[in-house]
Formats: C-alpha cells, sequence, structure tokens
C-alpha cells in the first residue's frame, strides 16, 4: 500500500509539473507574440482605384521619423471632414465601401495606414498608432480645416486610437463603432486564465481616457458583435460625458454596420440629414459647434 501510495504521489507530481510547464508554455508564446496576434498587420503600398471617387493617396509624416500612407478625399463646401482610424486588420482598400457613402453625401475623408500597415513604415505599438492618430489629425489642420469641421471616427482597435485622439484634440464630434473599454478588457474576456493585465503591454485603456473627450459622442454597436461584446460598447458608453448617443444595431456584427445603415445614422447625429430612420434607432443630433466651444487636452 505504501509503494501505491509513493507511485500515485509521483504521478500526481508529475501531472502538475506537466500542466505547469504546458501554462507557462502559453504564457510565453502569448507574451513574446501579443504584438502580431493584436496588430494584424498586412504591409505593402496600396494604389487608389475606386470607380467615380477623387482620391488623393497621400504621405504623413510622424514627430518619430515615420512616414505613413494615407488616403483623401476634401469635403463638398459645408461638408465635414472624417479622420478615419481602421480596426487590427485593416487595409486602405477594405474602407472601400465606407468612402464611397461618405462621397455620395459629400462628406470628406482621410482613412490612415498605421505604421507597418500597408505602405506605412515602421513596427505597430500602442504609443506609435497614438502618435500616427495626432499626426493625421494635425495633417487636416495643415489643410485649413477648422476644429468644426473634423469628426474622429474609429473602428474597433481604431476606437482607441480616435477615444485618444479626441482627448488631445477638438473636433465637432467623434463616432465609435463596435468599441472596447479596453484591448485588454477583451483579451481578458478571451483568455480569463491568463493575467493578461500583466503581460499586455498595448492596452488601449479608453476606459481611463473616455472622461477627458469633451465632445458630441455616439457609440455604435451590433448585438451580435462576437469580435467585441456589445455590452462593452454599452459599458464605455456609460462612462463617458455627454452629449452622447448609443445606436444598437439589431443583429449586426463586428464588420457589418456599414452594410447594415450605420452611416445614414452618422449622417443623422452630425445634423446632415433627416431621414426617416427605424423609430428604435432615432437618434437626436448634437447642437451646431460654436467656434471656442471645445476643450483641448
Amino acid at each position: 500500500m505504501k509503494r501505491l501510495w509513493t507511485a500515485l504521489r509521483i504521478a500526481l507530481i508529475a501531472i502538475v509539473a506537466t500542466v505547469a510547464i504546458a501554462y507557462i508554455g502559453v504564457l510565453g508564446y502569448l507574451y513574446f507574440n501579443q504584438r502580431q496576434m493584436l496588430f494584424e498587420a498586412k504591409p505593402g503600398h496600396e494604389t487608389p482605384d475606386i470607380h467615380g471617387l477623387a482620391i488623393r493617396d497621400i504621405t504623413i509624416h510622424t514627430p518619430d521619423g515615420e512616414t505613413l500612407q494615407a488616403w483623401y478625399e476634401p469635403p463638398r463646401p459645408g461638408k465635414p471632414v472624417i479622420l478615419f482610424f481602421h480596426g487590427q486588420s485593416g487595409t486602405l482598400e477594405m474602407g472601400k465601401w465606407r468612402y464611397i457613402r461618405m462621397h455620395k453625401e459629400g462628406v470628406g475623408y482621410l482613412a490612415l495606414a498605421y505604421r507597418g500597415f500597408s505602405g506605412s513604415t515602421g513596427h505597430p505599438t500602442e504609443q506609435g498608432l497614438l502618435i500616427d492618430g495626432l499626426a493625421a489629425y494635425d495633417w487636416l489642420k495643415s489643410q485649413g480645416f477648422r476644429d468644426r469641421d473634423i469628426v474622429i471616427h474609429g473602428h474597433s482597435l481604431g476606437t482607441g486610437v480616435a477615444t485618444y485622439v479626441a482627448t488631445k484634440r477638438p473636433a465637432r464630434a467623434l463616432i465609435l463603432e463596435a468599441p472596447f473599454t479596453a484591448a485588454s478588457d477583451v483579451a481578458s474576456e478571451r483568455y480569463p486564465f491568463i493575467p493578461v493585465s500583466l503581460l499586455m503591454h498595448d492596452k488601449f485603456e479608453s476606459r481611463t481616457r473616455i472622461k477627458d473627450v469633451h465632445m458630441p459622442l455616439l457609440v455604435i454597436h451590433g448585438t451580435r458583435d462576437s469580435v467585441i461584446p456589445f455590452c462593452d460598447g454599452k459599458r464605455l458608453f456609460g462612462m463617458a460625458n455627454g452629449p452622447k448617443t448609443f445606436v444598437a444595431m439589431p443583429n449586426s456584427e463586428h464588420n457589418t454596420l456599414t452594410r447594415d445603415g450605420a452611416y445614414p445614422r452618422y449622417w443623422q447625429f452630425l445634423g446632415l440629414k433627416d431621414e426617416d430612420l427605424d423609430p428604435t434607432l432615432v437618434i437626436t443630433p448634437p447642437p451646431a459647434p460654436a467656434p471656442g466651444s471645445y476643450r483641448s487636452h
């Protein structure tokens, strides 16, 4: 019997050791590959070739020496320009259907490729993307746009960049499409047995930054989002200052909001159109911006 118990203890120790080694291996893999998992960059210069659109392929230089590719189409007179930040695996070309909708409305846009994405130099990190976002905003200002002409818009990972830029630069409004409270919160939900808060470099903590946003805010989220849970968008919205509006898109997924009718909601939010929309989704446009009414941080 003693020998049996000894054998069982040895077997148990071996199992625990094996599990521990495997767990440490998983931690190591996630730690050293986290940026490849978070930033699914697809490098390579993209040429704008979308029928009917007058897109200019431009270059933006960052203060830390990177060169960023961006696509720009100016607005028609009296229309705003949207500074758009894409998600973790986005490319400039993937924004095609957004550009078409903005072009039809006469709204201008500057779609940025972060460092390491599309034709931009460098390697993506949170700090780098935040620098890129500010550089893109400052480029618009260098073109003569006023604060009240610029709308900051982010999708998915881009909401982390957009939220940060909105804390540092004044604008007409902030649009967050399928946002998170923090990238680290999403990772914690996916890997509940991993100490994400200790291991993750690029946390994009919008929940700590949103309190410093002082401009009209629209949050839009699909109720069936399988990438960033719908409740995450609701939580971030609850932390934000007013004036603010939340639009729930029934049965929309993470990447189907454009197809499912997000842009008519954007135009209504910005006061560009007064359309007959689903009464459950009708929103009230923010008041017209007045000079000097926004605070810069």
